[in-house]
């Protein structure tokens, strides 16, 4: 499977404050795993598809320098309106970051992999690493977790609506045939395990399986050791949140970006159902909104 980076760029354009402001960081337990298995106190980090900045500031507090690398102009720039003193930006592609070899303790690709070009990317990294150096994908399960089962399967249903709407204009973007009725068939669109598989998306955008990660880390060989770690952590947010994260999406945009509204895509269900849910919640649930996190790492040989 082939794609154009920077049509996978352009996928995040035009949403980036709304982004930055709900998508989660990594929990703080990340960080200091990540720097125990590359065996250095104070990493330099490179953080490929580095988006709006979320990812490499969370790095930032925990390595020594970061260095973020964002092919997209819009997603850059909101992270260059956040300075902090240990991290830079730079324009570039993960498959070609324009960095000098053997620069970097740790090489992370955060809720990003599924958008780069593994063979390619995991060249770069190979390449950028030094001796014992880690490569690391992280990614955040969804839909979040909250315990409320109407919400998230609430998720679940718009996610296979949006999945049928994006393959639709795969093939043609024309509103009429985008419009058309969707069966509401939980058989068919979203596959909630690993929603990237056999992706079709509009505008040239191309995506790889989540779950493929780790597989093809170690096929790679460019790793001595590889090993997949999950973690859970809660965050805040509640409702508004829940919401704010679907729209977050890529997919929603997209086809917000091509003329669709609210409730073509199926969003004014899923808002008045998640709002339903967390209305009849017990009071002792407050506003959790959780995150899986599952983490593909990859050392290189020392």
């Amino acid at each position: 499977m082939s794609g154009s980076p920077l049509a996978n760029a352009r996928r995040f354009d035009g949403f980036a404050d709304l982004y930055d402001a709900h998508r989660p960081s990594p929990p703080a337990i990340l960080g200091r795993l990540l720097r125990s298995y590359c065996g250095v106190d104070s990493p330099t980090v490179v953080d490929l598809g580095s988006g709006s900045g979320l990812s490499t500031r969370w790095a930032a507090t925990w390595a020594g320098r970061v260095i973020g690398v964002e092919p997209g102009h819009d997603m850059r720039a909101t992270a260059e309106r956040r300075p902090v003193d240990n991290v830079f930006y730079q324009a570039g592609q993960a498959e070609v970051t324009g960095l000098a070899a053997s620069s970097a303790d740790v090489v992370l690709a955060v809720q990003a992999m599924h958008w780069m070009e593994p063979t390619a990317t995991h060249a770069e990294a190979a390449r950028l690493l030094r001796s014992g150096g880690l490569f690391a994908t992280l990614d955040a399960d969804w839909p979040p977790v909250c315990g409320l089962v109407e919400a998230e399967a609430a998720w679940r249903q718009v996610a296979r609506r949006i999945r049928e709407l994006e393959r639709r204009a795969h093939h043609s973007d024309d509103l009429d045939a985008l419009r058309l009725p969707i069966a509401d068939d939980p058989a068919t669109g979203e596959d909630h395990h690993d929603p990237h598989r056999d992706r079709l998306m509009p505008q040239g955008a191309t995506s790889w399986s989540k779950s493929g990660h780790l597989e093809r880390m170690t096929d790679s060989g460019h790793y001595a050791y590889t090993r997949e770690v999950c973690v859970h952590a809660a965050e805040s947010g509640g409702a508004d949140r829940f919401v704010a994260l679907l729209r977050s999406q890529g997919s929603y945009q997209g086809l917000r970006r091509l003329g669709l509204n609210d409730t073509e895509i199926g969003v004014d269900d899923f808002e008045t159902a998640v709002h339903r849910a967390y209305r009849a919640a017990p009071t002792s649930l407050g506003d959790l909104v959780g995150f899986t996190w599952r983490v593909r790492i990859g050392v290189t040989p020392r």
